[in-house]
């Protein structure tokens, strides 16, 4: 089994130094750790574990793990991080978490079914559970606390009607990982808004000259394609150098933002882009589980908590690029 965990990835000199000030400010209220009695504190530490589905190299996790970090040094929380794209590992990564004793778990369902099972092990043991990111739907049977994220579906029916404002007639939705089932419903809800035609194509998403090659190919044999939309920051990239090795002047619209992206703005080479706040998701799940365990709070009444859609343009990027350059869009 290929398994890729980490725990807390090494802070930046500004975050270390945030995190020394958040530090001795919980050493001068509580003796014990976590925060004092006046802040509802838990008297103790906790360990919170996070199992994503991502990549390798996918920037948009490094956004989340930002997000967390700060939060679990606010809260004074042990935050543990792993990732795998295959469903069956991602389902073991739980399970070692598990097995570790954490004290909360954060992770994604994209592929739902996969996991479904450990998900409620750790539920059936007391380990309270939120999900962020992709699957909603699947949270709650799943007897997670809250799922924190974007409505995946409303998010691909704002591009489908961005792109008919911009007179776009076909469009190549790019799906970056088989069988994740956010990506998916993103290109459906392109496809139930936007006037014109859909196609999906499946790349890897880890293979960067493989997906460019694919991309390529396709604007190079279907000329009539005026429009492309990617599903993640990474995979804009890929699909400007693709669209400029093809001769094509299709548009790029692309789902999240990383520094490249806003640069990608900024020499009008996207078109716009979809910011899911993915820095809010590690934050709020952290945080939501230190409220948890020190007052028995839960938010959402039931429904997710959504950090999107929102839809950026070159305008934004001035207020972005201060954003994107200490890691937390």
């Amino acid at each position: 089994m290929s398994v890729r965990t980490t725990g807390a990835r090494r802070l930046t000199v500004r975050s270390a130094a945030a995190l020394l000030t958040t530090v001795a400010l919980v050493a001068g209220c509580s003796a014990t750790g976590g925060r004092d009695a006046k802040g509802g504190g838990t008297g103790s530490r906790m360990t919170i574990g996070m199992v994503s589905h991502a990549g390798d190299g996918d920037t948009f996790w490094d956004i989340v793990q930002n997000g967390a970090q700060q939060a679990a040094a606010k809260d004074h929380v042990t935050f543990l991080y792993a990732h795998d794209k295959e469903g069956g590992q991602q389902a073991q990564l739980i399970q070692s978490y598990i097995d570790q004793k954490v004290d909360g778990l954060i992770v994604t369902l994209a592929k739902p079914q996969a996991v479904k099972a450990a998900v409620r092990k750790a539920e059936a043991q007391g380990i309270p559970v939120i999900t962020i990111n992709s699957g909603g739907e699947f949270s709650k049977a799943y007897g997670a606390l809250t799922h924190i994220g974007q409505d995946e579906s409303v998010a691909g029916e704002a591009v489908g009607t961005a792109l008919n404002e911009r007179h776009a007639k076909k469009t190549l939705c790019v799906l970056h990982e088989q069988g994740n089932v956010s990506l998916e419903d993103r290109c459906a809800g392109v496809r139930k808004s936007f006037h014109g035609t859909v196609e999906n194509l499946n790349v890897d998403g880890t293979n960067a000259p493989a997906a460019q090659s694919s991309v390529e190919a396709k604007l190079q044999s279907d000329k009539s394609i005026d429009a492309i939309v990617t599903l993640g920051a990474p995979m804009a990239a890929i699909s400007v150098k693709a669209r400029k090795e093809a001769g094509s002047a299709a548009q790029i619209a692309t789902f999240d933002l990383n520094a490249a992206v806003v640069g990608l703005l900024k020499a009008k080479d996207v078109t716009f882009a979809v910011d899911q706040q993915p820095y809010l998701q590690g934050y709020e799940a952290v945080d939501l589980l230190w409220l948890h365990k020190a007052n028995a709070d839960v938010l959402g009444g039931g429904k997710p908590v959504l950090t999107g859609p929102a839809l950026v343009t070159q305008k934004d990027v001035p207020q972005l690029t201060a954003y994107t350059g200490r890691g937390t869009r």
